[in-house]
């Protein structure tokens, strides 16, 4: 009980900071569309402030999307972040372990131990996932909506070719990286980490695959802190020992990244995080950094003509927003777009749940809008599940940076 008290305490002192200026409700995507939503200012420091030992979480914070464009806002630097996992996480402890609600949040923030099983029976999976009677029935039981298609899962995991090709190829022992690809990449777009093996070694790097977990961004998205605890300390204790051979950490995700080099050490207190944060970074910021991409880029070409680009909200709380278009621009026959600041509405998992898919579409309009203003057949963005919502509402093709750099270099 203590334990908890401390924790409060904390908290509240965390909410001194906030002054009441509502910066962070102007910049959040859900309040201005969802009425039960009273927005971050609400949900993070006055529930803190204000609640009594007894008081209930408000339900309503089940309607934050997490994707923390308020916490990168805020002028005071307040943790807005941290302050609405612990409100989740807090609300998930008080509801019924036993509803469909909390039963289908569990699978969805678990979903990488659901995909290491279905991973193995590839083509069953796929048939299963997007047949209809099945989507219906698990929108009936679980509320995880029909309309929108399964990702389809890879015959050939990342890992397995990984594997399969015998590791790393050691060019400069000078420069290292830690791959951390999370569980999308290696199950359902495995190009996108063959790309990443691919042009890091085409520029001397060396690339190891520690063993890994989900980054923890749905755990924490669905309020299971517990959970997301578990896996950052896996995770964490593999990388350290990385980092301290002088590896640095590289993500394919911009939510993969955010997560362990900023909610890690915001939420966690456990050995070599903060070492591990301060030592990772975005994939494509990391690359940038190499002056030998831009000699290469110069004379590179891609015949792709114009190129819809959305900045995922974690890319943007990471000062990336413009890491994409800018990269190429030094590459003949391509125009990537960047087709404005929204969110994409998707926000990992919360697309997926029935009674916010209108609101993720809402969300998404502006960039639906924005792709259809380029009228681009392609697009292009960092982040898987905002990738799924630019399918799903404009019917345009996706790719990773990663992928259109593999292809620009012709590694």
């Amino acid at each position: 009980m203590s334990d908890d008290r401390d924790r409060t305490l904390s908290l509240r002192v965390e909410t001194d900071a906030c002054y009441q200026c509502a910066t962070c409700d102007t910049v959040c995507p859900i309040a201005p569309v969802e009425d039960s939503f009273p927005g971050p200012k609400f949900e993070g420091p006055e529930q803190w402030r204000l609640r009594g030992e007894d008081t209930p979480i408000d339900p309503s914070i089940e309607a934050c999307s997490n994707c923390l464009q308020c916490e990168a806002a805020c002028p005071e630097g307040v943790s807005l972040g941290r302050l609405l996992n612990e409100t989740r996480a807090e609300h998930v402890r008080e509801r019924s372990s036993f509803s469909a609600k909390h039963v289908r949040d569990r699978l969805l923030a678990n979903y990488g131990r659901l995909a290491a099983v279905a991973s193995r029976v590839p083509r069953l999976t796929n048939a299963l996932a997007n047949s209809p009677v099945v989507r219906a029935i698990a929108e009936r039981t679980l509320g995880i909506v029909s309309t929108r298609e399964a990702p389809a899962f890879a015959t050939e995991t990342f890992r397995e070719w990984w594997n399969e090709r015998g590791g790393a190829r050691i060019s400069d022992p000078e420069q290292r990286v830690a791959y951390f690809h999370g569980d999308y990449a290696n199950y359902h777009t495995p190009a996108v980490g063959r790309a990443l093996v691919e042009v890091y070694e085409h520029f001397g790097y060396e690339v190891a695959v520690p063993e890994q977990r989900c980054s923890g961004t749905p755990m924490f998205a669905n309020g299971f802190l517990d959970d997301a605890e578990r896996v950052a300390s896996f995770n964490v204790d593999r990388l350290a020992p990385l980092v301290a051979d002088g590896y640095d950490v590289v993500a394919s995700c911009t939510s993969c990244s955010y997560a362990i080099r900023s909610e890690y050490p915001d939420l966690f207190d456990m050995e070599g995080v903060e070492t591990v944060s301060e030592n990772t970074y975005d994939a494509l910021e990391y690359l940038r950094a190499n002056e030998s991409l831009e000699a290469a880029l110069a004379g590179a070409s891609l015949d792709l003509g114009t190129l819809a680009y959305h900045a995922p909200c974690h890319a943007r709380n990471q000062g990336l927003a413009q890491q994409t278009p800018d990269t190429f621009d030094r590459v003949a026959n391509v125009d990537v777009v960047d087709v404005g600041d929204s969110c994409s509405g998707m926000s990992g998992t919360y697309g997926w749940k029935e009674e916010r898919y209108e609101t993720s579409m809402t969300v998404g309009q502006e960039m639906f809008d924005g792709i259809e203003t380029v009228d681009a057949d392609t697009a292009v963005t960092e982040c898987p599940t905002c990738a799924m919502q630019m399918e799903h509402g404009s019917g345009v093709t996706v790719s990773h940076p990663l992928e259109l750099l593999c292809e620009a270099l012709d590694v």
